[in-house]
């Protein structure tokens, strides 16, 4: 079948007295859709809105439905497959600067590699979320941050007919935008939220001494352990994105409204990036809390860099990091760009490294997504045996934790990040997760204060 040729046709207004949140509040509002945004420059120029998908693909196991313009039907297979199908039937020749214009945006939960790998014990599944859901939209505003422009980007085929429709829907869009609206500077409270651990302290650091049994018997040299947090909530979602964006600004910042759940949040870690050919992986371990002042900080970075047990982790990770880019990418084209740099967050600080490759011609964005997911730092090392070590000592499915949220280009690249600091509201209650790599000199207190630690900056938002 020959493939749609796409082009991008886009109309560029003043957005000077606008920001993406009252422009969410004016085209997306309760709809199915998405916001994505950073805090990160150069990534951070753009935010991106969207309504209509025309198709929505979403997962449970092999068993996936696919709706296309209204019309429902299901197949079996492995999804990641089926949502490359789709995106097949689109050539996409991006002319302009703007580095997402269209493609399939969405979740790629953790379980997902259990279509790519075998793991014997599936723990149960509470949350019942899809593991995998994506949008795919042809028509978005990107919001620029730096000119303080609003461009609506609608793909359509390079043709009069196409050309005419495509005008139709940006003028569509523009009326929208141009309605007045009253956007309430301070966050609909909706009161506080109070959450509990579906797991005891005393039960997590049992679980860490089982992890280190095992790294003391060769099966791993290091694992990730996570707990979940719940709580009955009354904020609506969207104002929760507002107080996370507020309190815990990140690299990755996210909205989704999937109809029936929404997935929030605000993630410092890149899983992977591919763009025109070149593959960036940022692994991120290694964590400290903020201090109360710049004395403190200074204090807390210098005993990170200086602490034997978190550089061997980081070096662990990274090393796994360069493997798992060793795999999709052109021999002697992997590099580390920078590395063990302590980065800060509202919270927690973390070391940070970088490293990149070189696509290798017989590779596409999926090869190079499924090469790195799930992440070394929410899984471990040896990978395979340390998922297993998980469904162990975890008694629930992770579904959306430690898995994968972004996009898929029509023009090829993709830009992932790996669902940490990430809440879930389904059926009026919040989830929130997160977790801390075990390794042979972990203290069991201080990981658990660890994963306090990095769900706090969350709990911060969500009650302020």
């Amino acid at each position: 079948m020959d493939k749609i040729k796409l082009v991008p046709y886009v109309e560029t207004i003043s957005g000077d007295t606008e920001t993406p949140i009252t422009l969410f509040k004016k085209y997306v509002k309760d709809q199915v859709g998405f916001l994505l945004e950073s805090k990160e420059q150069p990534k951070g120029r753009y935010s991106f809105l969207c309504i209509n998908p025309f198709i929505v693909i979403k997962a449970f196991k092999n068993q996936v439905c696919i709706c296309e313009n209204g019309v429902e039907r299901k197949e079996e297979g492995r999804v990641l497959d089926i949502v490359k199908t789709y995106l097949e039937r689109y050539d996409l020749s991006n002319t302009i600067s703007i580095p997402f214009v269209g493609g399939a945006v969405g979740t790629v939960g953790y379980d997902i590699i259990r279509q790519y790998e075998y793991l014997p014990n599936e723990n149960i599944d509470k949350m019942q979320l899809p593991d995998l859901h994506m949008m795919f939209v042809k028509e978005l505003i990107a919001y620029d941050h730096f000119l303080n422009k609003i461009n609506i980007i609608v793909l359509e085929k390079e043709d009069e007919i196409s050309s005419l429709r495509a005008n139709k829907r940006i003028n569509v869009i523009k009326n929208n935008l141009q309605k007045n609206i009253k956007c309430n500077e301070r966050c609909n409270n909706g009161g506080k939220v109070s959450f509990h651990s579906h797991s005891t302290q005393e039960e997590f650091e049992d679980a860490v001494k089982r992890a280190k049994e095992y790294i003391y018997e060769g099966d791993i040299f290091q694992v990730v352990i996570s707990r979940r947090w719940s709580g009955k909530s009354e904020i609506p979602p969207f104002e929760l994105y507002r107080k996370l964006r507020q309190v815990n600004p990140s690299p990755y910042m996210f909205y989704f409204n999937f109809g029936d759940y929404n997935v929030i949040g605000s993630s410092p870690e890149m899983l992977v990036e591919l763009r025109k050919g070149k593959i960036l992986n940022c692994p991120i371990a290694g964590t400290r809390k903020r201090g109360m002042n710049d004395e403190e900080d200074k204090e807390l970075a210098n005993d990170l860099l200086n602490d034997e047990k978190e550089k061997a982790e980081h070096v662990m990770l990274v090393d796994l990091g360069r493997n798992d880019m060793g795999k999709v990418s052109k021999i002697s084209s992997v590099e580390i760009k920078s590395f063990m740099q302590v980065q800060k967050y509202s919270h927690v600080m973390h070391l940070v490294s970088l490293v990149g490759g070189t696509k290798r011609d017989d590779k596409d964005m999926f090869d190079v997504l499924m090469s790195f997911l799930p992440a070394g730092t929410l899984s471990g090392a040896p990978k395979i045996r340390a998922m297993e070590i998980i469904d162990e000592l975890e008694k629930e499915k992770r579904g959306i934790y430690g898995g994968a949220i972004g996009y898929f280009g029509f023009d090829g690249d993709m830009d992932m990040c790996i669902a940490i600091r990430t809440m879930v509201v389904k059926d009026d209650t919040l989830y929130l997760q997160a977790g801390a790599g075990i390794v042979a000199d972990s203290d069991p207190v201080m990981e658990y204060e660890e994963t306090e630690n990095k769900v706090k900056g969350l709990i911060t938002a969500i009650n302020s």
